[in-house]
């Protein structure tokens, strides 16, 4: 658990308190290579850290195309944010592409817990504005304005340590194009 409460205290101080409330939601799980952590058309209602192994998030398109959204390595939180919001069947599956470690909480009263204690409001607020905000609005500009060449350079910059562990496929249907297109750019560099 040290690694999930260091990754909470990146964003905020967590008190004791606070700490001891949120502990009491954690659940341990393991998950296989391939294996469904959540599927589209269900309603999510946990989030999950990324205690060791490697989640892609992904939808499919109405051709039967696999769109991969993000990829969540160790250290990272996942869940289908809007749908579980909303509570609302969700357009993603998270899948696990290794064998992975989560810890995860349910969000609902996770949700009360950010009303009892500051502390913890203050890391969710933390955590949205850096990842549902700046993040999010950077991926789309980058999706709109730089060419294939340019994401994929992007991407071995911003995750050298991702590409050995994924597939080409991964890789090209994050990028939005096709494992040839991909394998060309990368012959080209």
């Amino acid at each position: 658990m040290e690694e999930f409460w260091k990754y909470i205290h990146h964003y905020a101080q967590i008190s004791i308190a606070a700490q001891e409330a949120w502990q009491q939601l954690l659940k341990e799980q393991k998950l296989a290579k391939q294996e469904h952590l959540l599927l589209e058309g269900t309603i999510p209602k946990r989030i999950y850290f990324v205690k060791k192994g490697l989640l892609s998030y992904f939808y499919t398109d109405k051709d039967g195309t696999t769109v991969i959204k993000k990829f969540f390595p160790e250290q990272t939180l996942v869940a289908s944010t809007s749908a579980m919001l909303l509570k609302q069947p969700g357009k993603f599956t998270i899948q696990a592409l290794e064998e992975t470690e989560i810890i995860s909480y349910p969000f609902e009263q996770f949700s009360r817990l950010t009303e009892q204690f500051s502390d913890i409001a203050r890391f969710y607020i933390h955590y949205l504005e850096q990842h549902w905000v700046i993040e999010k609005e950077i991926g789309e500009i980058s999706l709109k304005h730089e060419t294939a060449g340019q994401r994929y350079a992007e991407f071995k910059q911003n995750h050298p340590h991702l590409l050995q562990r994924l597939k080409l496929h991964h890789i090209a249907s994050y990028l939005g194009i096709s494992p040839t297109q991909l394998s060309r750019i990368r012959a080209e560099l």
